[in-house]
C-alpha cells in the first residue's frame, strides 16, 4: 500500500495540467517525455516502467520533490515483487531514501511526509526487532505530522489507524519485552484505530483499502458485526490499484475466521 488519496491526486493533476497547453495546441512532441511516460505507466499500474521513467526524469530535475516522491512510491510498490528478503529490504530502503529527499525539499507536503511512514513500514517487515521498534515509533510520528499538515488527508488517517490497531494487538508479554529491551512503544488505542479509519472511509468512501482496514480495527475492538460489514463492503468493490487484490485476500481470510 502507498498513499494515493485525493490530496495526492490533486498534486499529480497539477503536474499533468502542465501538458495541457501542448495537447490543445497539437504540438506535443511525437515522443513523450520521461515524466509523461512514467505517469502513464503508473496509471496502468506498471510500477517497473514507472520507476524507470521517474528515474530518467530525475536525471533532468534532481531536486524535483514531486518526482522524488513518485520514485519512492514505485520502489515501495515493487518490494513485494522481489524474490529475496535482501532485495525486498533494498527496495524498501531505496523508497525511504527517496522519500527523505522529497521531504527535505518540501517538508510541508503531507504526501511526502506520509511516504516516509509507508516506506518505514515496508522496511520494518525485513528488519530485526530493535529496528522494527524504532521504525514503528517513527511511523506514528510521520502519520501525525502528515495529519497536522493536512487534517483531511484520508491516507494519513488510514496509516495512523492501522498503526493503532496493530500495536494495540501486541500481547502484554510482547509489550513488556519491547519496553524492557527496546524502550517501548507509544500508547496504542483500538478506539483511536476505529476513529481514524472511519474518518478515512468518510473522506474517500470509494477506496476499498479504507474499508478493509476499518474491518480489522473493528475486529481488534471486538466488534465482529461491524468488522464483517466493513470487510463485506470492501470486498464488494472492484480492485483498482496494484495492491488491492492482496488486501482483499487478507480481509477474506480474516472474515472466514469470524465466528
Amino acid at each position: 500500500m502507498h498513499p494515493r488519496g485525493g490530496f495526492g491526486r490533486r498534486l499529480g493533476m497539477g503536474r499533468l495540467l502542465a501538458f495541457l497547453p501542448l495537447l490543445l495546441a497539437g504540438v506535443l512532441p511525437a515522443r513523450a517525455t520521461p515524466l509523461a511516460d512514467a505517469l502513464a505507466a503508473e496509471a496502468r499500474l506498471d510500477s517497473r516502467a514507472a520507476l524507470a521513467g521517474f528515474l530518467a526524469a530525475a536525471q533532468a530535475a534532481p531536486n524535483d520533490a514531486f518526482i522524488l516522491q513518485k520514485i519512492a512510491r514505485q520502489y515501495s510498490d515493487l518490494v513485494v515483487d522481489q524474490t529475496t528478503d535482501e532485495d525486498r529490504r533494498r527496495y524498501a530502503a531505496a523508497a525511504l531514501a527517496y522519500a527523505e529527499r522529497a521531504v527535505a525539499l518540501e517538508p510541508g507536503n503531507a504526501v511526502n511526509v506520509l511516504s516516509l511512514a509507508v516506506a518505514r513500514g515496508k522496511l520494518a517487515t525485513y528488519s530485526d526487532t530493535r529496528e522494527k521498534v524504532r521504525l514503528s515509533r517513527q511511523i506514528r510520528a510521520d502519520a501525525e505530522r502528515a495529519l497536522a499538515l493536512a487534517p483531511d488527508y484520508a491516507w494519513a488517517h488510514h496509516v495512523l489507524g492501522r498503526w493503532h490497531y496493530e500495536v494495540a494487538e501486541l500481547g502484554a508479554t510482547a509489550r513488556l519485552w519491547v519496553r524492557l529491551f527496546y524502550g517501548g512503544l507509544p500508547p496504542a488505542s483500538r478506539t483511536e484505530a476505529v476513529v481514524h479509519l472511519e474518518r478515512a472511509t468518510q473522506l474517500e468512501p470509494d477506496e476499498l483499502n479504507h474499508w478493509l482496514d476499518l474491518g480489522f480495527a473493528y475486529a481488534a475492538a471486538g466488534d465482529a458485526t461491524r468488522a464483517r460489514a466493513a470487510w463485506a463492503h470492501g470486498l464488494a468493490m472492484p480492485p483498482r490499484a496494484r495492491h488491492d487484490a492482496p488486501a482483499q485476500q487478507r480481509a477474506r481470510a480474516a472474515l472466514a475466521k469470524l465466528p
